[in-house]
Order: structure tokens, then C-alpha cells, then sequence
């Protein structure tokens, strides 16, 4: 090629800056999505629970250990033995909801709670626990609430009597309940149900208290 003083280098400078266009397009894109603002931080709880359920036939209880995941509109709970086997893990989103046992069966639906206790032979409150284990009743449903030094200390929702009998004091932010203790009457052929939640405190030592205490008065 034919090239005059300057002109070849004019030309490859040229032919470089369209080759490498599409290249910096994409990088002021990766760029600019980067500086958009994040998504809420998910949140998880770990902690301990046991169940009683009573009928007039028989009285029954299980405990183990729970997690609780909340991943936007997205939540996940699994319950486990105190031998770490899953007894449970139920997925919530938005009209739609799946319960897995420990024998792999599956069932879907829209009532998360329903399913539960399809799955499970016992009512759990799985719709409201992720704001109950906050320390706030669920939003657009009717509630009742007391208060104490601007803690909730009882709550009645969806049937369940809900105490929050201590709390985790957190520097800086709301205090988060520690412990939980959910109630709710027989009602046709469901058992009544007493469910006890102790919650792990993230990054501390846990307090070896006993899951078993009397119902808080």
C-alpha cells in the first residue's frame, strides 16, 4: 500500500478506534451498572425450635434446628433434626409456594401455609414468620399489638398469638426478637400448636438456654 507521510498512521488510528468502538461501548456499560445502587442486603436467621401439637387423641413434639432465608420477595425455610437431617424446606414467592419433606415429596400451591401443614400434619405460620421473627406484625393484614418500651411483646395475627418475651439489643439498628413463642388454638381437625423459636445471635458465642421454658405468661 501506497502510503504518504502520516496518512498511514491517520488511517490505522482510525481503523483502530472503529475496530475497538464496540469493545468500549461495553465496558461504559459494565461501568455504569456498576455504579447503580445494589439491592437490599439478603437476611437470614439460624436457631432452634420445638413444636407441640395436641389433639384429642394424642400429643405429639418435635424439635430440631431452623433456617430462614429472605432473598427479596423470595424466602426459604428449612427445618432440621437435631441430627441435621432435613425434615422440611419450604420456598415463598410471590402466588406461589413449594414444600419439600424429608422423603423428597413435593406439593405446590399458592397457600404456603396450607402446604405446610399438608406436608407436615401441623399448622406453621410460614406466611408470617419472616416479619414476626423481625419483630413486626406482616403488612395489609389485620393485626393486634402491645408494646413495651417500644418493643412488640405480644402479637395476634392469622389465628396465632405471637409473644416476643426477649430481645437481641442491637447498637444501632432495631433489636431483633431472640426468642419467639407462637401459639394457635385447635381448630376443626388441626391440633392445637405451641412453636417455640430461639434465634441465633449472628457472630456470637450462643446462650445455651434451654428451648423447652414454660410459655411466657
Amino acid at each position: 500500500m501506497l502510503c504518504i507521510r502520516g496518512a498511514c498512521s491517520r488511517a490505522l488510528a482510525v481503523s483502530l478506534a472503529v475496530s475497538l468502538a464496540p469493545l468500549l461501548t461495553s465496558l461504559a456499560l459494565l461501568t455504569a451498572c456498576a455504579t447503580l445502587p445494589r439491592a437490599p442486603a439478603d437476611r437470614a436467621y439460624t436457631g432452634r425450635f420445638a413444636v407441640t401439637t395436641a389433639s384429642a387423641e394424642q400429643r405429639e413434639s418435635v424439635s430440631g434446628r431452623f433456617g430462614l432465608e429472605i432473598r427479596g420477595l423470595q424466602q426459604i425455610l428449612e427445618l432440621s433434626s437435631p441430627l441435621g437431617t432435613t425434615v422440611a424446606r419450604i420456598e415463598i414467592e410471590p402466588g406461589a409456594a413449594r414444600a419439600t419433606g424429608a422423603r423428597m415429596q413435593e406439593v405446590r400451591g399458592a397457600d404456603a401455609d396450607a402446604l405446610t401443614e399438608q406436608l407436615l400434619g401441623w399448622p406453621l405460620p410460614v406466611s408470617g414468620l419472616a416479619d414476626w421473627i423481625e419483630g413486626r406484625p406482616a403488612p395489609s393484614r389485620v393485626a393486634r399489638v402491645e408494646r413495651e418500651s417500644g418493643r412488640i411483646v405480644l402479637l395476634e395475627q392469622d389465628g396465632w398469638t405471637i409473644r416476643l418475651p426477649e430481645y437481641f439489643e442491637v447498637v444501632g439498628a432495631t433489636d431483633r426478637p431472640r426468642r419467639l413463642v407462637l401459639e394457635r388454638p385447635a381448630s376443626g381437625n388441626a391440633p392445637s400448636v405451641v412453636l417455640r423459636l430461639i434465634v441465633d445471635e449472628p457472630s456470637s458465642e450462643f446462650n445455651n438456654q434451654e428451648i423447652n421454658d414454660e410459655v411466657p405468661s
